[in-house]
C-alpha cells in the first residue's frame, strides 16, 4: 500500500466517502489491505464472482461456475501448454495440484497457501467459485456460461458469466442507493475496464494496460507514485 494512497483514502473516508476493494483476489488475500485501510463493508472479491462484507463474514452476491463448465476445464487440465498450470477457488480455499514455482511465486504474492484437493474431480461442481490458468503461453477458451478476463499478463480467469467486477459493482451500488454517476473507479488490468467504464469517473493508472488507459476517462499518475492518491482528489475537487 503506498502511503500517499492510503492518506488520501483515509481523507476521502472522513469526508463522507466509501471505499470499496473491488479485487481478484479472495477473502485471505484482500484482508490485509481492508484492514490496513479499517474499512468496514463490501468488498468485491474473485473478479466479481463474490461479494462479501470482511466484517462481519456475510457474503452478499455469489456466483458459481456452471457444473458443465467445471467439467470442460477439468477435461481440458491433462491438455494445457506446458508451463500452464490450473488453481481453482471452492470453499474459501485455493486449489492446485502442481507444485511449481509458477504456482508458488502466485501464492506467495497473493499471501495465501494452495492446497491440494488429490483429485479435481472429488470437488463439488457445482462450488466452484472461478479457476485460474497460470502461466505462458496462456490458451485462447471459449466455455458456454463462464468469461475470461486476464488480470495479469500470465494469469487467466475463468469467471462465471455475469460475474466481473461491472457486474459486482452495479448491484452493490443498486443495493445502496448510490447512483452510478457517484462512483469513481480506478484500475490498471484488462479485468478493470467494465468497472471503469460503468462508474461516473473511470480512472486508469498512468503505468496500467493500454486498453485500460483507452476506457478511462482520465489517466492518473503510475500506481507508486500514488495513482490512487490523484483519483482521491480528482473526487472530491467534483
Amino acid at each position: 500500500m503506498v502511503p500517499a494512497s492510503r492518506d488520501a483514502l483515509c481523507r476521502f473516508r472522513a469526508a463522507g466517502g466509501e471505499v470499496v476493494i473491488a479485487t481478484g483476489r479472495m477473502e485471505l488475500s484482500a484482508r490485509p489491505f481492508y484492514d490496513e485501510l479499517g474499512l468496514d463493508g463490501a468488498a468485491i472479491l474473485y473478479n466479481g464472482a463474490r461479494t462479501v462484507d470482511l466484517g462481519t463474514g456475510a457474503v452478499l452476491r455469489s456466483r458459481h461456475l456452471p457444473p458443465g463448465a467445471w467439467r470442460t476445464l477439468l477435461e481440458m487440465f491433462g491438455d494445457l501448454p506446458e508451463g500452464v498450470y490450473p488453481v481453482a477457488f471452492c470453499g474459501g480455499e485455493a486449489l492446485a495440484v502442481h507444485d511449481v514455482p509458477q504456482l508458488r511465486d502466485y501464492a506467495r504474492r497473493d499471501g495465501i497457501d494452495l492446497r491440494d484437493p488429490g483429485d479435481w474431480s472429488a470437488l463439488p461442481p457445482g462450488g466452484i467459485t472461478k479457476c485460474m490458468l497460470i502461466g505462458d503461453p496462456l490458451p485462447d477458451l471459449a466455455i458456454p456460461g463462464t468469461v475470461t478476463v486476464r488480470s495479469e499478463a500470465t494469469y487467466l480467469e475463468v469467471l462465471p458469466e455475469g460475474a466481473t467486477k461491472g457486474t459486482a459493482l452495479r448491484a452493490l451500488a443498486a443495493a445502496h442507493g448510490v447512483p452510478l454517476e457517484q462512483i469513481a473507479a480506478v484500475g490498471d488490468n484488462p479485468n478493470d475496464i467494465d468497472m471503469i467504464a460503468l462508474a461516473g469517473l473511470g480512472v486508469a493508472v498512468g503505468d496500467g494496460h493500454p486498453d485500460v488507459r483507452a476506457a478511462a476517462d482520465v489517466v492518473v499518475g503510475a500506481c507508486a507514485d500514488g495513482a490512487v492518491a490523484d483519483v482521491v482528489n480528482l473526487a472530491l475537487s467534483r
